[in-house]
């Protein structure tokens, strides 16, 4: 019997956003499950056809709403806000823009920030260090600058007595912390080794990684 919702994804940073915050909603929520179906991005499965439906782009990731007459959504972004929206009953991971709209514009704030900076410059470091067919170093050091600037920008905001990004307090864990952590946590792969320079963001990535339905997403759709 298929799922109300189906992922057409791939453990990518963007793939893995959509895939952790789904299985962080099903530790609140048991009765939200989802089918998963692997788009093999190396044979350009993306740009198919059938998966230009869903998404013109062909981009992975793309849910579809089975029980909303099969209803599409891509971009991380949109993906996020529309299962917080619509699954998320308890505003567990977010806020209503009604009863609080501060912190959802927050929320919309910090989403649009990492998905206009971390997640493009961070992408295009990856590209020139590791697959790029010719080595140009102004362009690696463009975006190497960049990317560390923009983990500057996280350090800034979690230095402030935060442990997530949005909320009261010392915040509250949300998907606006998914959304950039998720490329964070590969730095590595980019060639920034370590976090120490930016210790907050660094305890950050680890207190997500330490939670089971983060966790249980990143692996999701490798085959």
């Amino acid at each position: 019997m298929s799922k109300p919702l189906v992922l057409y994804t791939f453990p990518t940073p963007n793939g893995v956003k959509v895939s952790a915050f789904l299985e962080e909603l099903k530790t609140v929520y048991p009765s939200i499950q989802y089918d998963v179906e692997s788009i093999n991005i190396s044979k350009n499965t993306q740009k198919e056809p059938w998966f230009i439906k869903f998404n013109p782009n062909g981009r992975i990731p793309v849910l579809v709403d089975r029980s909303r007459n099969n209803f599409p959504v891509f971009e991380t972004g949109a993906i996020l806000l529309y299962l917080q929206q619509h699954y998320d009953k308890e505003n567990k991971f977010g806020w209503d823009p009604k009863v609080d709209p501060e912190e959802y514009s927050q929320t919309l704030q910090w989403i649009f920030f990492a998905n206009s900076g971390v997640g493009p410059m961070q992408g295009q470091l990856n590209h020139f260090m590791k697959a790029a067919p010719v080595d140009i170093p102004y362009a690696k050091q463009r975006y190497y600058d960049e990317t560390k600037r923009l983990y500057g920008v996280l350090e800034i905001r979690l230095s402030q007595d935060r442990d997530w990004l949005v909320g009261p307090g010392r915040g509250v864990f949300s998907i606006a912390d998914i959304n950039a952590i998720s490329w964070v946590r590969v730095h590595v792969y980019g060639g920034i080794e370590s976090l120490d320079e930016w210790p907050n963001v660094k305890k950050w990535v680890e207190a997500a990684h330490a939670r089971p339905g983060f966790s249980a997403g990143l692996d999701v759709g490798r085959s």
